[in-house]
């Protein structure tokens, strides 16, 4: 039998909704893989980074003060940095499923005539634009909600072993359904421009651009996530004495006779809550699910478009 027999005469069950989605699954199980495996590794480093990562770094505070966390060297300003990490890999997934969404699940399949072919199969345009939509969709949400999750709780366990500055302020206000919201912004902005592409290497370099300008104006703009936008994360560094009499940090950095003199016997440090945080967050979340929403129904314009005029 030919392979052009066979297009012509697709299962049956591709053409139902469920069929549809194992279809997608199928042509873009390489795509889910690397997801899948970008969702447990960066878990799995979050859960290092809550348990024995830390441990080094705690017990410096513990019996140093936050004197300890910003010498030069050590465990402490280690795993400081490393707790920024996963905050560069969410903000990398987001790209990468702008990037996807316009060049493989979109422009390929218009471009290879997969799409096209599915049309004429019982599959209408809309259909099939919008499981190519929900699949990728409901992973991302999924994996990013997980990963989201596991840091906030990271911040909630281990946020008194940052330094203080720009980085802990700029973390916080990432930590929330925005991160969630930003992936999805970037697969309806993929879609729409390998929609208006229609060649994958124009909508690769397209979405990255796009996406990009997405980025820098949350940078810089309110209520978004930028670096100097974000207002002050005040802390609260206490030290106890023996007699469990709590007392200002006296900053001894290792000085054992210091914490002699002090009568100290350990430290404890924390970032207090912001007022700012939620109201920021629910904007940003609102302002990025409507752009969302915009750029998905001009996704489905232009198709409805394109389909009209063959």
């Amino acid at each position: 039998m030919s392979a052009a027999a066979v297009l012509e005469a697709p299962p049956t069950s591709a053409r139902t909704p469920r069929g549809l989605v194992r279809t997608v699954l199928r042509l873009h199980r390489g795509a889910l893989w690397i997801w899948l495996a970008f969702v447990a590794a960066t878990a799995g480093f979050l859960l290092w980074l809550l348990g024995p990562g830390a441990e080094a770094a705690q017990h410096k505070l513990a019996v140093y003060g936050y004197a300890a966390l910003i010498m030069s060297d050590g465990p402490a300003t280690e795993y400081n940095d490393l707790f920024y990490y996963p905050d560069t890999l969410l903000t990398m997934a987001s790209f990468a499923v702008a990037l996807f969404a316009g060049g493989p699940l979109i422009a390929r399949e218009l471009e290879s005539g997969t799409a096209q072919l599915a049309w004429t199969q019982s599959v209408s345009p809309t259909r099939w634009l919008a499981t190519a939509l929900a699949v990728p969709a409901a992973f991302i949400v999924l994996g990013t909600t997980l990963l989201t999750v596991l840091y906030h709780q990271l911040w909630a366990t281990h946020s008194d072993l940052l330094i203080a500055g720009i980085g802990p302020r700029s973390l916080y206000f990432s930590l929330g359904p925005a991160t969630v919201a930003a992936p999805l912004l970037g697969l309806a902005l993929g879609a729409l421009i390998g929609l208006a592409a229609r060649r994958t290497l124009s909508a690769l370099a397209f979405s990255g651009f796009a996406y990009f300008l997405v980025y820098a104006f949350r940078g810089n703009h309110w209520p978004f996530q930028g670096r100097y936008q974000q207002p002050e994360l005040s802390s609260r560094s206490r030290a106890f004495t023996s007699a469990g009499t709590e007392i200002r940090d006296p900053g001894c950095y290792d000085d054992k006779a210091c914490l002699a003199r002090h009568d100290v016997v350990r430290f404890t440090r924390e970032y207090l809550p912001s007022s700012d945080y939620w109201p920021r967050q629910l904007l940003e979340t609102g302002v990025l699910l409507a752009l969302t929403a915009v750029a998905v129904a001009l996704a489905f314009g232009l198709l409805r478009r394109r389909a009209a005029t063959g």
